[in-house]
């Protein structure tokens, strides 16, 4: 593209886009914040002097100035959306679960490549200073061969709140909200298993979708347990892992969504000051005695997200987080909802596709 400067346009101007995306795209001098498509309120306008409240989608894929296009809507509508982004001509990034299945993420993968485009998923949680203190540790060596991990991500929401997002069936639940998440960061970490079994429920008073699930990722020499409830006053650690010579155990810590809902600006670096985080715990065998550290937490910051979708663009860096790990990662959660839905364990028959 080698374009200095990316003009973006968000598809709603919810929490997401008040929250995750609009901050970043201001502060980042590689993007300019065109506006956003909204519906009925018209709020972008209030927070940012100047920005264009677009009153319909064609009116916005008509703006020929928009490069990039953030699809944040509600789940069930990311495939229809981001395929006319594409058909548009226009880049495109697609908030999290990035499709209902694994065959609509093939096919904008396929659309993207064909015309040339670049299609990101918003997988923002790999920017957490938890999982970047946990890959960290994993990527040392000193746990030794990897034999078991268990990714968890509570909350404690113990009546239903009506979320478009998160609990209603056309959107899915907790498996599609946190669980795409978590899902996202074991295949980033050890590739797609060779099947799952999982379990899904719904404990809260009227609740028309999962609030809670357990998932095992089966792999010939690993398991790999994902799971989130929302009806945890205490919540488990976000990461243990254990291998052949050692133990990992971090808290899930990061807070970038606590700051960004409390108005707190984002920038470039330690805006959300690490030094205050917990530590995670490294226990591991040296010269056939235990050690045990303290570990300090890496600093997380969801604008590397955005400096990476900026080097893409400008640049032509490979991309981070593209459709292709879109489609990997829905390739597992399909897998995931079969295992719910009959009950067995399901293998994994995944055929590659060109990245």
């Amino acid at each position: 593209m080698n374009k200095q400067t990316i003009n973006t346009a968000l598809l709603a101007y919810g929490f997401s886009g008040k929250h995750f995306f609009a901050p970043f795209l201001e502060v980042h001098k590689g993007f300019e914040l065109k506006g956003a498509w909204e519906r009925s309120k018209k709020k972008i306008q209030k927070d940012y002097e100047g920005k264009i409240s677009y009153p319909s989608l064609e009116a916005l894929l008509a703006d020929e100035d928009i490069d990039l296009v953030v699809v944040n809507t509600p789940i069930d509508t990311h495939y229809d959306f981001a395929k006319k982004v594409l058909e548009a001509g226009k880049n495109v990034i697609v908030e999290k679960a990035f499709t209902n299945t694994a065959e609509e993420a093939k096919t904008l993968h396929e659309l993207a490549k064909s015309k040339g485009l670049n299609l990101f998923v918003f997988q923002n949680r790999r920017y957490d200073s938890d999982f970047r203190t946990t890959k960290k540790i994993i990527e040392t060596g000193k746990l030794g061969k990897i034999v078991e991990a268990n990714i968890s991500y509570d909350f404690f929401v113990p009546e239903v709140r009506g979320d478009v997002h998160t609990e209603h069936p056309k959107s899915g639940g907790e498996f599609n909200n946190r669980g795409s998440h978590i899902t996202d960061q074991a295949v980033s970490l050890f590739g797609i298993p060779a099947a799952v079994q999982a379990d899904f429920a719904a404990f809260r008073p009227n609740s028309l979708v999962e609030d809670y699930f357990q998932v095992t990722l089966i792999y010939p020499d690993k398991r790999v347990k994902l799971r989130a409830t929302d009806i945890s006053l205490e919540h488990q650690p976000g990461y243990v892992i254990h291998g052949l010579n050692g133990s990992y155990i971090q808290n899930r810590t990061d807070i970038q969504e606590d700051k960004l809902v409390a108005g707190v600006k984002p920038h470039e670096g330690d805006w959300v000051n690490h030094e205050t985080y917990s530590e995670g715990t490294l226990a591991f065998l040296q010269n056939g005695n235990k050690v045990i550290d303290s570990i300090k937490t890496e600093i997380g910051n969801y604008y590397d997200y955005f400096e990476d979708v900026y080097q893409t663009l400008a640049n032509e860096a490979p991309a981070q987080v593209s459709g292709y790990d879109g489609y990997r990662n829905m390739v597992v959660m399909d897998a995931v909802r079969e295992s719910v839905e009959s009950g067995k364990v399901i293998k994994i028959d995944y055929h590659d596709i060109t990245a």
